[in-house]
């Protein structure tokens, strides 16, 4: 399957992490040029995206599993 899970662990929390920042720090405006907050915003949405969905493409491609083996 393509969407299979393959982030876990202390990657998953990172992810997560990253993403809750990034989105904090957009909202509370700390970030003041625009192209900046593009990238902030790109960073923030892949790693709150991927760290839910528990997949992530490039990792895929790469043979990369950081996920429970089950």
């Amino acid at each position: 399957m393509f969407l299979e899970e393959n982030v876990g662990g202390f990657d998953l929390v990172l992810r997560a992490l990253l993403g809750t920042l990034g989105i904090t720090a957009l909202a509370t405006n700390l970030i003041k040029s625009s192209p900046l907050k593009w990238i902030v915003a790109l960073i923030a949405f892949t790693g709150l995206y991927s760290s839910i969905l528990r997949h992530c493409t490039p990792y895929a491609f790469l043979g990369i599993n950081t996920a429970r083996k089950k």
